[in-house]
């Protein structure tokens, strides 16, 4: 997966001015130029991604802005790829498209789980996401299965590592039918009878018309990737099921391991190396956004036990997860009082 290149539409204005927000502010915020979004698509790395969302939120000021927006989303403002899944003939099978192309336009990739009678939706992050576009894109899910049906569709739960006050909880569960549960994942999951429901909006012929475009665009991202981008990419997948090995991650990437170790030694690195550094930054990126305990943050990282995951993060930054939590949680705060 490539660090930029995440395509942001025409529609993104829209939503904003819908929105009532200030485009010129939000993109200054931003530290974004101020015409960015006057001149059609654009490409954006990780951090202007979230950069702009975290201007919105600022701008705005709207303690429950997923939920706001999720009530003005209209298929008029969906970027082209997720347009192209209202084509699609029900949920299930719009999220199955979505997560093959997702990462064009944005810095996730999506799990589609059906099992047990029920499809869940699961969101993995390349980096730290602002917490308002993290709940925006699970709402987003409600909003996309009540456009497509007409119908109104409500999950059977939604998970995220985020603790709201009891009106802001609320507020949420009035939008979504249930409120959102405390967990270690960002998560939607809804019955198979709602993800089986037909889509009103089902276009099968002009869903035959995006695709080639977005397979294209797919092609020329991966092949702009660097393979340690792509091995950060599959370990995100990966390591919450311990699958944390080159023999799993090559197979993930459809290559041997004796190629893929070859790729990273051209460019100057090793798969081990990766694997360092992607945990690590997942380990901080869940000790300062979550109240998630040791233990499961070991869990995520695919370690078979608390202790080693205590031991390699000593390693990684010479202290101890609990000191890191401290201190992260003490510059945030005097973040937001300066």
């Amino acid at each position: 997966m490539s660090s930029g290149g995440y395509m942001l539409g025409p529609s993104a204005r829209a939503l904003l001015v819908d929105l009532g927000a200030s485009v010129p502010t939000v993109l200054r915020r931003a530290r974004l130029p101020e015409g960015l979004l006057a001149h059609g698509t654009v490409e954006l790395t990780s951090a202007e991604y979230y950069a702009l969302w975290q201007a919105l939120a600022d701008d705005l000021g709207d303690e429950v802005l997923p939920v706001t927006i999720a009530r003005v989303l209209t298929a008029e403002v969906f970027d082209p790829a997720l347009f192209a899944a209202l084509c699609s003939p029900s949920l299930a099978l719009a999220a199955g498209r979505i997560a093959q192309y997702k990462r064009l336009i944005g810095p996730l990739r999506l799990e589609v789980e059906a099992s047990g009678g029920s499809t869940k939706i699961e969101l993995l992050w390349v980096d730290r996401p602002p917490e308002v576009y993290a709940l925006t894109e699970l709402l987003f899910w409600v909003a996309l299965a009540r456009i497509g049906t007409r119908g109104e569709v409500r999950p059977l739960q939604l998970t995220a590592p985020v603790r709201q006050s009891r009106e802001v909880r609320d507020q949420y569960a009035e939008y979504a039918g249930i409120p959102i549960t405390y967990g270690p994942r960002w998560s939607i999951t809804f019955n198979d009878r709602d993800a089986n429901r037909p889509f009103l909006t089902a276009n099968e012929r002009m869903w035959d018309s995006f695709e080639p475009d977005l397979r294209r665009r797919l092609a020329d991202l991966d092949r702009a990737s660097t393979t340690a981008e792509l091995v950060h990419a599959a370990l995100l997948e990966l390591l919450p099921a311990g699958a944390a090995t080159m023999s799993a991650v090559a197979r993930q990437l459809a290559i041997s391991t004796r190629t893929l170790q070859r790729r990273l030694q051209l460019e100057s690195t090793a798969f081990q190396t990766v694997l360092r550094t992607t945990r690590e930054s997942l380990a901080r990126h869940y000790l300062s956004s979550s109240a998630m305990s040791a233990a499961e943050i070991a869990y995520l990282l695919g370690y078979d036990d608390t202790t080693s995951f205590y031991r390699a993060f000593h390693d990684w930054t010479g202290q101890t997860p609990e000191a890191v939590r401290i201190a992260e949680n003490r510059s945030s705060a005097e973040g937001v009082r300066t």
